[in-house]
């Protein structure tokens, strides 16, 4: 079974826009390098289409674009994307599925037919997995930034704190901190 790992940009104070981060080769190089390790991408319906609207036309070469985005472009094609949806069930974009059915037993399913991982990339269906006690990992890339607005983490509440271990931190270049942590056991 392969593990769900959450990742995403958030800055101090919890902001997750995905506008207010630093956007960089250091930052970009560690995605590619998520996506790399992971045999599947994961989304909600709202990060899917943000993705969707801006993505292929790089990875097509449509759109000036610096050699990391290019790459990072390039891979979210052919990787497999998984998509909830309650409100869409049409995704055309290259190797996008949508995840049917109960969300507890449909990512589990999902996850046992991964062993490579899934890479998480959504703020609202992270907070919904999070409480189905589905996300093994963390991996987030904390900006020096205080935003002073939403949306935030977990906005929706859990209902209860998550324990977890510190399993590295390093500095970018940026100033951005690139944090893993694992559930506690």
């Amino acid at each position: 079974m392969g593990l769900l790992t959450f990742s995403l940009n958030v800055t101090l104070d919890g902001c997750v826009d995905h506008e207010e981060g630093i956007v960089d080769d250091e930052t970009h190089a560690f995605f590619i390098r998520l996506m790399d390790e992971s045999g599947a991408m994961l989304w909600g319906r709202v990060t899917y289409e943000m993705m969707e609207s801006a993505w292929p036309a790089v990875a097509r070469g449509d759109v000036e674009a610096p050699p990391t985005m290019r790459e990072w472009a390039v891979k979210l094609e052919a990787k497999p994307k998984y998509v909830v949806s309650s409100t869409r069930t049409d995704f055309p974009w290259t190797n996008s599925h949508h995840v049917t059915g109960d969300l507890r037993e449909s990512v589990q399913r999902l996850k046992d037919a991964t062993p490579a991982g899934v890479l998480l990339g959504s703020g609202r269906l992270a907070t919904e997995l999070d409480r189905l006690d589905l996300i093994d990992e963390y991996r987030m890339l904390v900006h020096p930034r205080i935003a002073g607005h939403g949306p935030t983490l977990h906005q929706g509440g859990l209902p209860g704190t998550r324990r977890l271990e510190l399993l590295s931190a390093e500095p970018l270049r940026s100033g951005v901190l690139a944090v893993h942590y694992r559930r506690a056991p």
